[in-house]
């Protein structure tokens, strides 16, 4: 795998400005906290970069490769697809003589890994307020270029926020790089994040251009910035919102529903709405990497018994989407929607963010709660027709939005934590995790502030319940 200074260095054509973006990497990978983000790496990163279109698209570049591969968005071990299928019910745990506190529900303050996600989280955000402020600043780029950066860099930080406060609760919304501020600031009510997050997207839905930038749908456009706006609204409880967001995204002629199960996880599929490229042309997912195995026992995870067998009889997406794997004694499974976990001689698959499918069952949902029962059931049933099954017999609004809740566990396991989000907002933490998991307790639907983050910054207190 490359790294991100040769990554960089071939989007910019190898000039000297790539300088200033590779030190401030390398400046922000060593940061422990991003409080402890100081001001030097942002002068170096703002002082010559934006002049430079190339240079500029760089940096954004950078934060994507940053995205993809640490924190929350990467497929790799440490990420969300692994924490929270752990976590939550979708996952078994193998690796023998290493407890993991997220399968065992046992977090603690001092937690090694929440500090990990924690700070390179607002690493990335801080890389992302550093491209909003220096394409203001840029006296150089054409209008349309910083309108370009500007939208992609709020989307991002709108993106990295969203993960953040639901799984911590009430966070800092930072948007600055000032050193100072950032030191003393303080946590913000979920209600109140979700605020700066829709007036993030609403803002970078203005700058965005409907068509693609970039080939291959790696650079967010206005569907990705809608397509997120949806799931916030949807989360926040706004469902005219959430429908209105979702139907921008729909009906948009850039995405096409994928017939094939085979074929939707490919990197041209026209369902996706924004995705990582790989690496190197060959190489393809962390995910296909991480889930996929030969023989058994698995080394680090299988999907668990509960999620296999919860899948509805006549199910494609268990045929299609899941592999067993036996030793003529037992028999395993592992996620099976990326399918290429070596090199092929050009990449085949990249870890998609955002797909069509999600837009349709936030629609469902959302109009479901509405009480509109034919407009809910017409989307859902788009969903369950792709996977070979018959319309859904709910034709009530409860009855549609519980549809909603177990199709979409069919749809999105092992996806960025789309199951434990789903129970925690249907509020069926306590009762659905107690089933499989024996060391769960209501404390633990929220992650826990970094112990060293509190000490850093006492604005940051309290610690959340149960910590």
């Amino acid at each position: 795998m490359r790294t991100i200074k040769s990554k960089l260095e071939t989007a910019a054509g190898c000039n000297r400005h790539i300088l200033f973006v590779v030190i401030f990497f390398i400046l922000l990978s060593s940061c422990e906290s991003f409080t402890d983000t100081a001001p030097p790496a942002s002068q170096l990163f703002g002082s010559d970069v934006f002049e430079d279109k190339t240079t500029a698209t760089a940096a954004m570049s950078g934060i994507y490769v940053k995205l993809r591969d640490t924190g929350m968005l990467s497929g790799l071990l440490g990420g969300l697809n692994c924490r929270l299928g752990l976590y939550a019910d979708e996952f078994e745990y193998y690796q023998t003589g290493t407890p993991d506190n997220f399968y065992t529900n046992s977090l603690i303050a001092g937690e090694g890994r929440i500090s990990d996600l924690w700070n390179q989280s607002y690493n990335q955000i801080y890389m992302a307020n550093a491209v909003i402020e220096g394409v203001e600043q840029s006296s150089s780029l054409l209008q349309a270029d910083r309108d370009q950066l500007r939208g992609e860099a709020l989307f991002v930080r709108a993106l990295v926020h969203f993960y953040l406060v639901n799984l911590f609760g009430n966070i800092p919304y930072v948007e600055t790089t000032d050193y100072q501020q950032n030191t003393r600031i303080s946590r913000l009510s979920i209600q109140e994040v979700y605020g700066h997050i829709k007036a993030d997207l609403n803002a970078a839905a203005a700058l965005l251009p409907d068509a693609y930038i970039a080939p291959e749908r790696i650079r967010p456009n206005r569907g990705a910035v809608y397509a997120l706006l949806a799931r916030t609204c949807l989360y926040e409880g706004t469902w005219a919102e959430a429908s209105d967001a979702a139907s921008a995204v729909i009906n948009n002629p850039e995405y096409v529903w994928e017939n094939d199960l085979d074929k939707v996880f490919l990197k041209d599929s026209p369902a996706t709405i924004w995705q990582f490229s790989s690496a190197d042309s060959g190489s393809n997912t962390a995910e296909a990497q991480i889930f996929i195995f030969n023989s058994g026992p698995p080394l680090f995870v299988s999907l668990s018994n509960d999620m296999i067998n919860s899948f509805e009889a006549g199910d494609q997406r268990k045929e299609h989407w899941v592999r067993a794997v036996s030793n003529g004694n037992q028999t395993w499974y592992h996620a099976y929607k990326y399918k290429h976990n070596l090199s092929t001689p050009s990449s085949m698959e990249y870890s998609i963010v955002f797909r069509l499918s999600e837009q349709y069952l936030i629609r469902a949902e959302a109009r479901a709660r509405q009480g509109d029962i034919i407009g809910a059931q017409q989307d859902l049933n788009r969903v369950r027709s792709g996977a070979g099954l018959p319309a859904t017999p709910a034709a009530t609004s409860e009855s549609l939005v519980e549809a909603v809740l177990i199709e979409r566990r069919s749809e999105f396991f092992t996806e960025y934590g789309h199951r434990f989000l789903d129970l925690k907002r249907y509020g069926k933490l306590d009762t659905v995790l107690p089933l499989t998991k024996p060391g769960w307790n209501t404390a633990d639907r929220l992650w826990p502030i970094p112990a060293q983050e509190l000490l850093s910054n006492p604005n940051l207190y309290p610690q959340n319940e149960g910590y």
